[in-house]
């Protein structure tokens, strides 16, 4: 039986990843409709209404009601007991320890059907959400690059018009091509963004910290880490608005990015996970590659005031301070 026997929709991950792993679903069945979301709209309850026994989840927190769930994120993988328990009620795992959600989605299907035009794409997608990515390509800022770089949920039309092009089996050429005038805008984009990176950046204890907060920008880890250089063991990316919201894609909630960085000849030997989720239980991601929301100081419920932020930064250098004994892998 094919593992999207009864599934009629999926809800993924807005990044790269997430869209080429419903890419892959889409490919193999191209009736179902495709939803794209936010790790904090998931673990909120937010989306609750779309999930049910026909839902897939890609590139997500695991959720018990859905049918499919295919990820590789480590702090959202279902224990032991909740993976028994959902396979039992009629679910299907396919949790994998892979570069990528999308690796994992190709390995699912690869022998139901044709995906050969996807083998160029493919391991682009594993090394960018796996921190494989060489200083030389990242500063080249290739075109595939710069495609993930256009992904965002401010454009779900966008985002619909991608995957549905890759799930169709469309070359990638014809792909980048098609989206030429918007790729080359991001490339002046990107030098505007690096001197913003630039004067808004701090190292700290090898920790780069880069405060995007207010600005309605943001960056991820692999451009504060090149700018940062070989002095930055990690940074801490700090984006959105003190009073944004997960459910407001063009004022998003404040919060911060922590990424390993991937451009030192030494492996990352932290679980920056660890900084993810010590202050907000929904976060959470990759030992190399996380994130979370910036939490009241006091523990409340309450709105974010100012000093939250500050507070939340100093916890975290705390228990960065501490990385040899609280954050060893």
């Amino acid at each position: 039986m094919s593992p999207l026997e009864g599934i009629v929709r999926v809800v993924a991950d807005s990044d790269l990843d997430g869209l080429m792993a419903a890419a892959v679903l889409k490919a193999s069945k191209p009736e179902i409709e495709v939803h794209f979301a936010h790790p904090a709209l998931l673990r909120s309850g937010n989306l609750d209404y779309l999930i049910d026994r026909q839902t897939a989840i890609c590139d997500l927190p695991f959720h018990k009601d859905c049918g499919l769930y295919l990820d590789h994120h480590l702090t959202n993988r279902p224990t032991s007991e909740e993976e028994r328990e959902f396979e039992k009620s009629g679910g299907i795992c396919h949790w994998r320890d892979t570069p990528s959600a999308a690796r994992a989605a190709y390995d699912l299907m690869k022998h139901d059907l044709d995906l050969s035009h996807l083998e160029g794409v493919m391991p682009i997608v594993d090394a960018l959400d796996s921190g494989g990515i060489s200083l030389e390509e990242f500063m080249e800022d290739g075109p595939i690059i710069r495609l993930s770089r256009s992904l965002s949920l401010s454009d779900p039309e966008h985002m619909q018009e991608v995957m549905q092009q890759f799930a169709s089996g469309m070359q990638l050429d014809t792909i980048l091509e098609s989206h030429k005038s918007r790729l080359e805008e991001l490339k002046t984009e990107r030098e505007i963004m690096t001197d913003m990176v630039r004067e808004r950046t701090k190292i700290i204890d090898e920790l780069a910290i880069c405060d995007l907060s207010e600005t309605g920008h943001r960056s991820n880890g692999y451009l504060v880490t090149a700018l940062a250089g070989v002095d930055a063991i990690a940074c801490c990316v700090i984006h959105g608005y003190m009073d944004g919201s997960i459910e407001d894609v063009n004022r998003p909630a404040l919060g911060a990015s922590f990424y390993a960085n991937s451009f030192r000849d030494e492996a990352n030997p932290y679980d920056l996970s660890i900084l993810a989720t010590l202050l907000d239980k929904t976060g959470g991601g990759h030992a190399n590659a996380c994130g979370c929301r910036i939490q009241p100081s006091d523990g409340s419920n309450r709105r974010l005031i100012q000093g939250d932020k500050e507070s939340n930064l100093e916890k975290w250098l705390e228990t960065w301070s501490n990385r040899n004994t609280k954050m060893m892998r």
